[in-house]
């Protein structure tokens, strides 16, 4: 049976912005701009120029703020969309998952733009969608990924930082999860590739993570920054399109979807979330010198090590939690089966942990 993959196509930098029209141009001269109220904002003035030469701009649009299906309705009947060859996503992952969504639906060309280093979303083929209480609802596979990406890393570096630090953390979980959850299977060729470049991930973000964070504390651009921003959207990106998703994510994004059930994390971060969940996967599976290391770096990162760190407790909120985590598809394909008492046990082993001195990052 034959295989079809589409990979990502980016433009990273500063100047990422120049190259919009040539890139664009082939695909259709009129584009609407979907996005956040803050991301359009950053980036709406820088794009407009970049484009006034070649791309006629129909309309800027507010993307409903969660990628919802009701969202994804009202773009996709409004005139300004239907008028538009092609669609820009301008934002954050739930900017881009609603306006692949969209793109799939209408058979439009999606370009994204994000304005934060928080996630792969504007590279892959995959769409987180959620309620309009904003619980996890499930998740939505377009036919292909974004038809290209351009990464302005001055815009990213300007955000608020604390973006940069969840992203850092999403990207904590693509190296643990995808070799775990493909522990033991034979892989063809496609799988395989994915697993091996989603071993770049933990190195280089414990390399350059801390001095990323910095940066962007400042609000400066650097080789530091470009490198991270690489790795939370693009390696992560190339691994979610070439596995297959069983391989895509584990343990550490059920504990996140399972954070979703409750109020008070609605404005958590979530690579904060999934990377306390990534800690707890290393506990269940006994990996304890990556645990150390990435612990530590965490702990130095102010990334959360606790649950006390998110707000939460270890009685109500955590039987919420693995209520949630327990019905999703995440943990379903695992080298071995993961019970509840094992996904609570790993948890209290988090909760418990003292650091080893004698472990340095790096």
């Amino acid at each position: 049976m034959s295989q079809t993959i589409f990979l990502p196509s980016y433009t990273i930098g500063t100047d990422a912005y120049n190259h919009i029209t040539e890139i664009v141009q082939s695909y259709g001269k009129k584009a609407v701009m979907i996005g956040g109220e803050k991301a359009l904002a950053a980036a709406e003035q820088k794009i407009t120029s970049a484009i006034a030469t070649g791309i006629e701009l129909t309309d800027t649009l507010w993307y409903g703020g969660n990628s919802t299906y009701e969202n994804v309705d009202t773009l996709a009947n409004s005139q300004a969309v239907q008028t538009a060859d092609v669609l820009f996503a301008v934002g954050g992952g739930r900017v881009c998952d609603t306006v692949k969504v969209v793109g799939e639906k209408i058979g439009k060309p999606v370009f994204t733009f994000p304005t934060i280093g928080s996630n792969c979303s504007p590279v892959t083929a995959v769409c987180v969608m959620y309620t309009e209480a904003s619980e996890m609802q499930g998740l939505f596979f377009p036919s292909k990924p974004p038809t290209h990406a351009f990464i302005d890393t001055a815009i990213i570096a300007a955000a608020p930082d604390k973006y940069l630090w969840a992203g850092i953390g999403d990207a904590l979980s693509k190296q643990v999860e995808s070799s775990f959850s493909a522990r033991g299977d034979q892989l063809n060729h496609t799988d395989g590739l994915g697993i091996q470049i989603g071993k770049m991930c933990t190195d280089r973000l414990l390399d350059y993570g801390t001095q990323a964070l910095k940066d962007s504390a400042e609000g400066k651009s650097s080789y530091a920054i470009e490198q991270v921003v690489s790795e939370i959207i693009v390696t992560t990106g190339l691994v979610s399109v070439l596995v297959v998703n069983d391989y895509n994510s584990s343990l550490a994004h059920s504990f996140y979807y399972g954070t979703t059930v409750l109020k008070k994390m609605e404005e958590y971060l979530h690579g904060a979330s999934v990377s306390y969940g990534v800690l707890a996967l290393l506990k269940l599976d006994q990996q304890e010198e990556l645990f150390e290391r990435i612990y530590q770096f965490m702990q130095e990162n102010k990334l959360p090590v606790s649950l006390a760190e998110m707000k939460l407790n270890t009685t109500s909120d955590l039987s919420a939690i693995l209520d949630k985590a327990m019905t999703t598809n995440d943990i379903v394909h695992s080298p071995y089966e993961i019970t509840r008492a094992m996904f609570e046990q790993a948890i209290m082993a988090v909760e418990t942990h003292k650091v080893d001195e004698k472990v340095k990052i790096g």
